[in-house]
């Protein structure tokens, strides 16, 4: 029993330690969009614009992760890499699971006034080798909504034929239940 209570004190304060070591890197990790955030996520949905005129409800969940851009955007340093996943509504009940990977410019102690780049890959298990489906996205915070309206993003297309170019949308919080919608949408 006392083993049992050891391994739990030792994981609480990995934990602790773990949980520390993110809010001194990534304090804006606490609120995030306006929302407190002690979980160091967001998770939020939209309706996606391509560049063809066809929207898509999309979906995203991401926190503080490495791999930051070193490039400066708009005079913005790159501040933190962010990671998480997205799903994008193709049809009704046909979801696409992405991964999402992306940089923070500016902003340190929250992401007011912070520019939000992403890249939304698909998700891939078996041979991903093959060429992969991508586009990017890029805006930033407006009060409550990620505002990613920078059209002139890039895209490769998905092995599905699913082709996303030069798209904007804005985000709202949601969660993963929310985009339950995807069942009657489209």
């Amino acid at each position: 029993m006392r083993t049992i209570v050891k391994l739990v004190v030792v994981l609480a304060i990995v934990a602790a330690v773990f949980y520390g070591a993110v809010v001194a890197l990534d304090p804006w990790a606490l609120h995030i969009g306006g929302r407190s955030t002690p979980l160091l996520y967001w998770t939020g949905m939209g309706t996606l614009t391509a560049k063809d005129g066809r929207t898509y409800p999309l979906y995203v969940y991401f926190h503080p992760d490495r791999g930051a851009s070193r490039l400066h955007v708009d005079g913005l340093r790159p501040n933190s890499g962010l990671g998480g996943t997205a799903k994008i509504c193709t049809a009704p009940g046909k979801t696409e699971l992405l991964k999402l990977s992306g940089t923070m410019y500016g902003g340190y102690r929250s992401t007011d006034g912070s520019l939000m780049g992403f890249r939304l890959i698909e998700f891939r298990v078996i041979n991903p080798t093959l060429s992969t489906g991508f586009f990017d996205l890029m805006g930033g915070w407006q009060g409550a909504e990620l505002v990613l309206n920078r059209p002139n993003q890039q895209g490769h297309v998905f092995p599905s034929g699913l082709r996303v170019e030069a798209a904007t949308v804005t985000l709202h919080y949601a969660t993963r239940d929310d985009f339950a919608a995807c069942q009657a949408t489209k």
